[in-house]
C-alpha cells in the first residue's frame, strides 16, 4: 500500500478513516527507546570527579578497592564487583546494588577525611537471612532496606563511631542508625530518617 492510500484494509479490514501517514506520527513515541536512567549527583559531588569503593567485607575477609565511576559514568564491573563483595555472606546470595549507596559511602569518606576502609558488618539480606534475624531481633525491620541492596551496616578502624554517625546524618541522603553496643552504623539511600538502637 502506497503512503497516503486509504488505510481500510489494516487491522483485518476494519475501515480506520485515516491514511498511514496520518498513524504514522502518532505510533513514532511508543516505537522509541525508554531514556536510559541516570543518577543525580549527591550534595558536594560532581560529574567528572572520580569516585572509589573501599569496603572490608568481615565476614568473608574480601575488600573492594575500586574506582567504581569515572568519565561521568559508573563502571558496571566495579559495580558487579561491588554485588559480589556485599553479598549475604551467610548464604551466598548476591543482588544487584543500588549505585547512589556507593554515592552515600564515599561522601562519608570524604567528610571524614579518611583512607581506611569501611568494614562492613551487613550489606545485602537474602529475605530467608532477613526474616531469620527480624525473629530473633526486633531491631531488625521486615522490610529492610538491606533486602533490595540499599543499606550497608558499616564502620571504620580508628574512625569513633559517633562521628561516622553524624557525619552520615549531616549527608540528609537517606536512613541512618546507630548502633553503639553493636558497634555499627546502618546507612541506606531509602527515605531520610533516624534512630538508634543497641
Amino acid at each position: 500500500m502506497a503512503v497516503g492510500a486509504s488505510a481500510a484494509t489494516v487491522a483485518g479490514g476494519v475501515a480506520l478513516g485515516r491514511s498511514l501517514a496520518e498513524i504514522r506520527p502518532a505510533l513514532r513515541p511508543v516505537l522509541s527507546p525508554p531514556p536510559l536512567p541516570t543518577y543525580a549527583p549527591p550534595p558536594a559531588m560532581t560529574l567528572d570527579e572520580v569516585r572509589r569503593a573501599f569496603i572490608h567485607n568481615l565476614h568473608t575477609g574480601e575488600t573492594l578497592n575500586a574506582v567504581y565511576w569515572e568519565n561521568g559514568r559508573y563502571i558496571p564491573d566495579a559495580l558487579a564487583e561491588a554485588m559480589r563483595v556485599m553479598r549475604d555472606w551467610r548464604d551466598g546470595r548476591e543482588h544487584v546494588m543500588d549505585p547512589r549507596l556507593f554515592d552515600l559511602l564515599h561522601s562519608v569518606h570524604a567528610k571524614l577525611e579518611v583512607e581506611r576502609p569501611f568494614q562492613l558488618i551487613s550489606g545485602y539480606r537474602s529475605p530467608a537471612t532477613n526474616a531469620a534475624l527480624h525473629a530473633e531481633s526486633g531491631q531488625v525491620a521486615a522490610h529492610s532496606q538491606h533486602l533490595i541492596g540499599k543499606a550497608s551496616d558499616i564502620r571504620i578502624e580508628g574512625v569513633q563511631l559517633a562521628n561516622l554517625h553524624r557525619a552520615a546524618l549531616s549527608l540528609r541522603a537517606g536512613g541512618v542508625g546507630f548502633y553503639p553496643q553493636s558497634d555499627f552504623v546502618h546507612v541506606d539511600v531509602g527515605p531520610v530518617r533516624q534512630w538508634s538502637g543497641t
